[in-house]
């Protein structure tokens, strides 16, 4: 939960970027629709050169993941950086990402939270929880869990369901915030309905002990089965200890229950 982003994770944007020019890179974003790597690095390489911001992030994530190219962290560094310059948020939260894995750079937490900052002012999520889970980790930056809860809830409200189940778990134990039980059953379970599989054992523990909600078996029962059916090991040992406090009636309504939640991807849950 605490991981930093990887970033790979900013290979998502290179498919669907749109320049402002029509040319190469444009030709470039249609080579790698088509999974030709090869050829989408040389067409990036020559947008790049030209100083287009996008694709210069573009193709420091070719370098970053050895699509089309060689990998190479520190070329990857380069093409992040000379974007960044220009003010991508993108590339200055993957920029941020490998000063803070020391990829292609020595290792260097507050350069992290330097770019991580100008891409969160921008309103990048991954770059607001980054910064959250600097403050929170006291990495780069002095420990404060109020400026943690800040940047957090800013990724949250976009809707990051990480950011949604650690400010979930704030609450619950009050740290940043003041404690609050109902706020805390909130945020796990708009993580629970994007299917964190961690955030729906909490939503259950938090109907098994009444915290925040009024205690319910079913419903803690539905929630440790569908956080089991994704592998967690905690939901699965829960399940079997709430079954014990449940009627057959009850437990086939939760196990009802959770076959709908899951069938509707999450939709009905009530």
């Amino acid at each position: 939960m605490k991981k930093l982003i990887s970033a790979a994770l900013i290979s998502m944007f290179v498919g669907f970027a749109v320049s402002a020019n029509a040319g190469p890179f444009e030709d470039g974003v249609a080579a790698y629709a088509r999974q030709d790597y090869v050829t989408a690095a040389k067409l990036y390489r020559i947008s790049a050169d030209q100083g287009d911001a996008l694709a210069q992030v573009s193709l420091g994530v070719m370098y970053d993941n050895g699509q089309g190219v060689t990998k190479d962290y520190k070329k990857a560094v380069k093409w992040y950086r000379l974007s960044a310059d220009q003010g991508d948020a993108h590339a200055q939260f993957t920029l941020g990402v490998m000063y803070a894995n020391g990829q292609g750079v020595t290792q260097d937490y507050k350069e992290a939270v330097k770019w991580y900052r100008l891409s969160a002012d921008q309103g990048n999520a991954k770059a607001q929880y980054n910064l959250g889970v600097s403050y929170e980790q006291g990495q780069g930056v002095r420990q404060d869990y109020k400026k943690a809860v800040k940047w957090l809830r800013l990724s949250a409200d976009q809707g990051d369901p990480i950011a949604q189940i650690i400010l979930g778990f704030k609450y619950e134990i009050g740290r940043g915030v003041t404690q609050d039980y109902k706020e805390a059953v909130k945020w796990y379970r708009l993580s629970a309905d994007q299917g964190d599989a961690a955030a729906q054992y909490n939503l259950g523990d938090m109907y098994e002990n009444g915290r925040g909600v009024t205690r319910d078996y079913v419903r803690a029962h539905m929630w440790f089965n569908i956080s089991a059916s994704s592998g967690d090991k905690n939901a699965e040992a829960n399940l079997d200890i709430v079954a014990k406090k449940m009627t057959q009636t009850q437990t086939e309504k939760a196990q009802e229950m959770a076959r709908l939640c899951m069938k509707t991807n999450y939709k009905n849950c009530d």
